[in-house]
């Protein structure tokens, strides 16, 4: 990692190596406000049928759909079968890709498939590890949801499977091999920000959609649902619809909105910054408005500490997610440095560089005497501690994708299938993906024990 770069040279060096999108003031004036152009760009090719990966798709709810439709734009992909408890899911897994796939309650039957080359887990929470697992012995490459697990053990048992069988296994957090965050990360490691200082992360949601108040489908019922399977480990019930379609609510199945939105946020975090992750949480909040019968808050803050490593200065994260925020909705990701902040979004960066006041101006200058004030003047004066340079190069920068960008989602499979073609790596490992679970899964674990909780990063287990 690059420290301590001059301010002129690094904006120096981010102008000349980047296409700008408008004219505007040189780099050089005193302040500055430039858009510039992230660019991508994908191997050209051509498959026949037989070069196709053929895919299928566990759990055909709501993220799955979006995910396989992300998948198949992906040139010489073909879907191939579908598996969800809900005989209405099934139905329209054959009416988005074909009367043709082949359809099943049963996951195992999918992976006895020999045609079936891959897989998306897109399940709720507490399946994950169990159908990873399985996938991976079956010899099946994995594009597991986020969170990779719903408990801190069972990640290891993802991992151990992955090395075991050799497959590619692919975490789906799906912003993360965007256009955003590869400059993001390339910024930071030019020394664009300084050393960090803090991350503020926030999620505000102003509808019942977004917080998870799902539709349930009028002919839900224990013969359409197989509901016991979905139940799986958790403790057994009579039929309760709400649980298995807006199993997010219930701890039982899902992971609250830490691992629902946490984890993109420290997939992102821990991508830019090549770090562990933190070591230690401290979570507050409630159950504010949606009081659905969900055992999960619906307003929370979270503080982590994230410690010094080779690659960052220590520095806290501020996480926060408001599902009844008055303002109607909206979210950010800021890293903010000693010399300036990026924000991060898949499609665009934008960076601003800042004038540290290291001069004390009439504030405070108002309790002594006018014969006072200018023997202080004049000493920091002889400081030089405000420099012409220093006053140089300060404004703001945006980074953003062209027209046409295929985004984050589909760069996220489009690596995913070049890995499993043998030309290139996946971005998302599942030491990865537990790393970032695992962060996030300390909200949870601080929020409902009442008090803060320390996560060793490097070896992935609570202290």
């Amino acid at each position: 990692m690059k420290k301590n770069n001059p301010r002129r040279s690094f904006l120096k060096k981010a102008t000349l190596s980047t296409a700008a999108l408008s004219a505007g003031p040189y780099v050089f004036a005193s302040s500055y406000d430039q858009k510039l152009r992230l660019s991508r760009t994908y191997r050209n090719e051509s498959f026949t049928a037989n070069d196709q990966i053929n895919l299928g798709l566990i759990g055909s709810g709501i993220q799955g759909i979006y995910d396989t439709t992300a998948a198949l734009k992906v040139p010489g992909v073909k879907m191939v079968a579908a598996c969800d408890l809900y005989a209405g899911r099934l139905d329209r897994a054959k009416e988005l890709w074909g009367a043709d796939i082949f359809v099943t309650r049963d996951y195992r039957k999918l992976l006895e498939r020999k045609n079936v080359d891959a897989v998306i887990v897109a399940t709720p929470d507490h399946w994950h590890k169990k159908i990873a697992v399985d996938a991976l012995k079956a010899g099946k490459a994995v594009y597991c949801e986020k969170p990779m697990v719903q408990k801190f053990a069972e990640g290891q048992e993802i991992i151990k499977a992955q090395k075991d069988s050799g497959s590619i296994c692919q975490i789906g957090s799906q912003g993360m091999s965007s256009l955003g965050n590869e400059k993001a990360k390339q910024l930071y490691e030019d020394g664009a920000i300084g050393e960090i200082v803090m991350l503020d992360m926030y999620n505000d949601r102003y509808s019942a959609e977004g917080a998870w108040q799902y539709p349930i489908p009028p002919d839900a019922n224990p013969d359409t649902v197989d509901f016991d399977t979905f139940l799986g480990n958790a403790p057994k019930i009579p039929f309760e619809p709400k649980r298995f379609f807006r199993w997010r609510n219930y701890q039982d199945y899902g992971t609250g909105v830490a691992g629902d939105l946490f984890v993109h946020a420290f997939s992102t975090l821990n991508f830019i910054l090549s770090s562990n992750g933190p070591n230690r949480a401290q979570a507050t909040g409630g159950l504010r408005y949606w009081n659905d019968g969900r055992d999960v808050p619906d307003v929370t803050i979270t503080l982590y500490d994230y410690p010094k490593t080779d690659t960052h200065a220590a520095f806290n994260a501020a996480f926060r997610i408001n599902f009844i925020a008055g303002s109607g909705g909206g979210g950010g990701f800021r890293l903010i440095g000693t010399e300036g902040e990026m924000e991060v979004g898949q499609n665009s960066v934008r960076l601003r560089r800042s004038k540290l006041g290291m001069v004390p101006g009439g504030y405070s200058m108002i309790a002594y005497t006018e014969e006072t004030q200018q023997k202080i003047k004049d000493g920091y004066a002889a400081q030089n501690l405000e420099s012409r340079a220093s006053s140089l190069n300060i404004g703001e920068t945006t980074w953003e994708a062209p027209r046409g960008y295929k985004g984050g989602h589909y760069d996220h499979f489009y690596n995913f299938f070049q890995a499993i073609r043998g030309k290139g790596k996946i971005i998302q490992d599942p030491t990865f993906g537990l790393r970032a679970a695992g962060a996030a899964l300390l909200a949870n674990e601080s929020y409902f024990k009442g008090h803060a909780v320390n996560w060793d990063p490097k070896a992935m287990k609570l202290v």
